[in-house]
């Protein structure tokens, strides 16, 4: 059996519809692990996805979070938010919120959890504490599972590039986040767990990026950096036939800053 997963940084479903819907048809994952839908659950356009023959499991308040699992190969025990997920406390407010940052399903023969993990904004910022505090609270949910038999990984934008190698520049990064080395040890304490690094071939170029910001023509230099994963136990990793980032999908106008990650399973 043969099993297409992919996830993807959407940066809004609603804007992006258009390209979904155009790649869902060309690309015919079986899976799709989406974030930053941008948009209520109410809101998520499930019909139109459906036309094309996914069930969807949408987490979303409209604000700037969101994700969601597509499926076309069954779509079961979905759970919203992590067992144990903490809240993020903004400076003007009274009590933290727990953000709609993961979702998990069974979707046939596997499992996964589509996940937005927190930006951490800067490095002395609360954010980055919450964005650790959850990364923690991952670990702790998934443990099971990555222990498990079943195929099982956890997808999304990470917001974290593993290693020096996975910017374009790791000077540009200095005492920023997404590089630093508390960010690289929550990795690393996934991997404590059973869950490696499924590390996708690029489609041009010499580097796998997923991400590339719309400002200073950073697409076209190649200016990116790889933080949209796919973190996967053995029997998950062991299957995986291919993977790729699909580049051509952030070409063109109003695409999403990121391109979508395709893993591909021999089950």
């Amino acid at each position: 059996m043969t099993v297409r997963i992919a996830t993807w940084n959407i940066n809004s479903v609603t804007a992006r519809l258009p390209k979904l819907l155009e790649w869902l048809e060309s690309a015919k994952p079986d899976v799709l692990c989406l974030q930053e839908l941008k948009c209520t659950i109410e809101a998520f356009p499930a019909e139109a996805i459906g036309e094309l023959g996914y069930e969807s499991a949408a987490h979303g308040t409209g604000r700037w979070n969101g994700v969601a699992v597509l499926s076309r190969i069954g779509l079961e025990d979905v759970v919203r938010d992590l067992p144990g997920q903490p809240g993020y406390l903004a400076e003007d407010a009274m009590l933290p919120v727990v953000e709609p940052r993961a979702v998990g399903a069974t979707c046939g023969p596997v499992r996964v959890w589509s996940v937005y993990v927190p930006n951490g904004r800067e490095v002395d910022h609360a954010h980055y504490r919450y964005k650790l505090e959850w990364l923690a609270a991952l670990r702790d949910a998934v443990r099971e599972d990555a222990a498990g038999e079943r195929p099982f990984a956890v997808l999304g934008d990470y917001n974290i590039a593993p290693t020096d190698a996975d910017v374009f520049d790791i000077a540009a990064f200095e005492g920023l986040t997404h590089v630093t080395a508390p960010e690289r040890a929550a990795l690393t304490a996934l991997q404590e767990i059973g869950l490696q690094d499924v590390v996708p071939r690029p489609l041009k170029y010499d580097h796998p990026y997923t991400y590339w910001d719309y400002r200073q023509l950073a697409f076209p230099k190649n200016r990116g950096m790889r933080i949209d994963l796919t973190y996967a136990n053995k029997p998950f990793a062991d299957a995986v036939s291919d993977s790729y980032v699909d580049r051509e999908a952030r070409k063109g106008k109003g695409t999403s800053d990121h391109a979508p990650v395709v893993v591909d399973l021999d089950l």
